[in-house]
C-alpha cells in the first residue's frame, strides 16, 4: 500500500492548472500578434501616405502640363524709343515701308534735303535706334525693324 503522502493529485485540479497553463500561452500569443498587427498596421499607414503623395504629386504636374503646355519665356519690356518727333517719324516710315532702308533714302522719305549734313543726322539716329535694340543693322548701312 502507499502512504498518505504519496496521494494522488486531483483531477480537477490537474486539470485546472493545463487551463490556467493554456491560457498564458494563448495570452501571450496575442499580445505579441498585436503588437506585430499594431507594427503591420503603423506600416501600412506610412505606405498608405506615400502613395497619396505620389497621386497628389502626379494629379499636380498633370494640371500644369495641361494648363500651360510650352513655357512662356518672359517678355522683355519694349525698347524705350527717344521723345524727339524725328525718332517717331522715322518709326513711321519704316511702319509703312515694312522693309529695309538706308539712310539716304529714309532722308527722302521724310522729305528731308539731301545734303551730305542731313544724310549724317538721319544716319546717327538709325545708329542710335539699332543701338536699342529698335532697329537691326543686317548689313553695314542698311536698317531694318527686328522680326519677332
Amino acid at each position: 500500500m502507499t502512504g498518505p503522502d504519496a496521494r494522488l493529485p486531483d483531477p480537477g485540479t490537474w486539470l485546472l492548472d493545463r487551463i490556467d497553463a493554456r491560457e498564458q500561452v494563448l495570452t501571450c500569443q496575442i499580445e505579441q500578434t498585436q503588437a506585430e498587427i499594431d507594427t503591420l498596421t503603423a506600416r501600412l499607414g506610412e505606405l498608405s501616405e506615400q502613395v497619396e503623395h505620389l497621386r497628389i504629386s502626379r494629379k499636380t504636374l498633370i494640371s500644369l502640363a495641361e494648363e500651360d503646355p510650352a513655357p512662356v519665356e518672359p517678355v522683355a519690356p519694349p525698347p524705350a524709343i527717344p521723345d524727339h518727333p524725328a525718332y517717331q517719324q522715322i518709326l513711321a516710315v519704316f511702319g509703312e515701308v515694312g522693309g529695309s532702308l538706308r539712310a539716304r533714302d529714309l532722308a527722302m522719305a521724310m522729305d528731308l534735303p539731301l545734303t551730305q549734313n542731313a544724310i549724317q543726322n538721319v544716319r546717327a539716329k538709325l545708329k542710335r535706334l539699332a543701338s536699342r535694340g529698335i532697329l537691326v543693322e543686317t548689313e553695314p548701312g542698311l536698317f531694318t525693324q527686328p522680326r519677332p
